[in-house]
């Protein structure tokens, strides 16, 4: 790992008793601490975390506050607000550490371009020029149909988990072709993580090669805006489990992910830019 490596999208999951969680959420992990967190860094020799607020929480960011509290400067966050937040919660929350709002349309099954648009429409204003971005996790047809608002934003995009462009995608998809521009003008960053997100099968080779080559491509197109992130813990709703019984994370070891960060990233060069230097500009570090 370079120097200042950062993981650039991680979750920290409390007790139930401590933080509960939104009473129609689609999935309920299991405990996963900020001290886990700092463990997962150390067995990666990661020097930094994105914690990313996720869904089964909702806007109540009290707990991603105190993870980035204990970590005393190791992590910046992402959180999620609700349309009639107050300015003065907007700046206690930057004073946590947090850099960006995550607009989650995949979790909530609302990924349509209109509430992407809309979303964005009415964030970005109020975000410019506070050092602030906006991450959107939406299905790739939105995020296609929404190209055109994302190009023109005054604030930094972060598209989640490769813009959900499916690993078998060709790359002269007409949708796959704009996320490439917005990577290439500058429009947006990607992120290259979750590989279980977009294939069926991260460990098949046939899947494991064409996720690569879609990698390769989105950092050929613009090296400084590809970002690269774990997805710890691995969050995951097991087959014949309600929503709200507990389902264990996928199993993804150390070694998968330094492998496809090898194979997404074969030069030392890039993977310095991409690892560290890029989430050094986007979140302060």
């Amino acid at each position: 790992m370079p120097d200042h490596a950062c993981d650039c999208h991680v979750h920290v999951v409390a007790p139930q008793a401590d933080h509960p969680m939104v009473a129609d959420r689609h999935y309920t992990p299991g405990p996963a601490s900020a001290g886990d967190l700092q463990a997962h860094l150390a067995r990666l020799g990661l020097a930094h975390a994105v914690i990313v607020q996720p869904s089964i929480y909702g806007t109540d960011n009290r707990l991603l506050v105190d993870s980035l509290l204990a970590l005393d400067g190791v992590a910046r966050g992402v959180a999620v607000v609700d349309d009639h937040v107050a300015d003065n919660d907007l700046a206690r929350l930057h004073d946590a550490g947090v850099r960006g709002l995550r607009i989650n349309l995949e979790s909530t099954g609302a990924s349509d371009p209109a509430a992407v648009s809309r979303a964005l429409t009415a964030w970005a204003g109020r975000l410019a020029g506070q050092g602030w971005h906006l991450q959107v996790y939406a299905s790739l047809d939105a995020i296609a149909a929404a190209a055109p608002a994302l190009g023109r934003l005054p604030v930094p995009v972060v598209l989640d988990h490769f813009a959900m462009i499916p690993a078998q995608a060709a790359l002269d998809d007409p949708r796959v072709r704009q996320v490439l521009e917005l990577v290439g003008d500058g429009s947006a960053y990607v992120k290259l993580s979750g590989a279980y997100r977009v294939c069926t099968d991260p460990a098949d080779p046939a899947q494991a090669a064409r996720l690569a080559a879609l990698a390769q491509a989105i950092v050929h197109r613009n090296p400084e805006r590809a970002l690269w992130a774990s997805d710890w813990p691995h969050t995951n709703r097991e087959a014949g489990k309600q929503a709200t019984e507990v389902s264990a994370y996928r199993h993804v070891p150390a070694q998968r992910l330094l492998d496809e960060l090898e194979a997404w990233l074969p030069d030392a060069a890039l993977r310095r830019q991409v690892l560290a230097v890029n989430p050094a500009a986007l979140y302060g570090f």
